[in-house]
């Protein structure tokens, strides 16, 4: 091999060399972390509100995300300080955090030498806050509602039984007493015939039927007056012959 072929190979060996090195260079470049691979926002859990950092570095560098609320006067307060490992499909990290609306939020990351930045611009907060769990809208019952209802509770209410809706049979009325006096046959329960007598000294004045002794009292009491009327004119006529004689 001669001096000019070794110069050769040197040569075209540098050049590779020198090659290889700027394309890991340029790969080194491409997969270092920086404050690009670094996102947040503002979000809702629910009720709460929270704040979100997203970490897209490849190299999978670890860092330290810190978020700071920026308030009247430049005066900032520290809400929390977390470390973060990013991927290539983004690493998210959550800070809990009931922001209230149009809020501004500072959020800083370090990465040991490559990075220690803000990320840029500031995160502000949207406008409206997130609904607290007493403002859920109350449901207004609309007409076909209350009608459904209405008639639902109406088919469940149990049916009045036939026993208490139909009338009572009506009583037969009792047979009327038999106008003759003879006694004869079945008395109907319940008439005057069942009831209890009356005292034997009150027969004669209470009743008024045929077995009442009205029609032998008038006679006596004829006989009597006849008597008496005959022993008064016997009377007189003596009375009067007396005085002729």
């Amino acid at each position: 091999m001669t001096r000019r072929s070794v110069r050769r190979s040197a040569s075209v060996l540098g050049v590779a060399s020198g090659s290889a090195a700027l394309i890991l260079g340029l790969t080194g470049s491409a997969l270092a972390c920086t404050i690009e691979d670094f996102s947040a926002e503002a979000k809702c859990d629910g009720t709460q509100g929270v704040i979100v950092v997203t970490d897209t570095d490849a190299s999978a560098a670890d860092a330290t995300v810190s978020v700071f609320l920026k308030g009247a006067g430049g005066v900032e307060t520290k809400v929390g300080e977390q470390p973060v490992t990013g991927s290539k499909q983004g690493t998210r990290i959550t800070f809990a955090e009931d922001w209230k609306p149009s809020a501004t939020y500072r959020i800083h990351v370090t990465a040991g030498r490559r990075v220690d930045q803000d990320v840029a611009p500031d995160l502000v907060t949207p406008a409206t806050a997130c609904a607290a769990a007493d403002q859920s809208p109350v449901p207004v019952p609309t007409l076909s509602a209350t009608l459904t209802a209405s008639a639902s509770a109406s088919a469940s209410a149990p049916a009045a039984s036939p026993a208490t809706t139909a009338s009572a049979p009506a009583q037969p009325a009792p047979p009327a007493p038999s106008a003759s006096g003879s006694g004869s046959g079945s008395v109907p329960a319940g008439t005057s015939e069942n009831a209890p007598s009356p005292a034997a000294g009150d027969a004669d004045l209470a009743e008024t039927g045929a077995n009442s002794h009205t029609g032998l009292i008038a006679g006596l009491a004829a006989a009597l007056v006849v008597v008496g009327g005959g022993a008064v004119w016997f009377g007189m006529r003596r009375r009067g012959t007396g005085r002729n004689g």
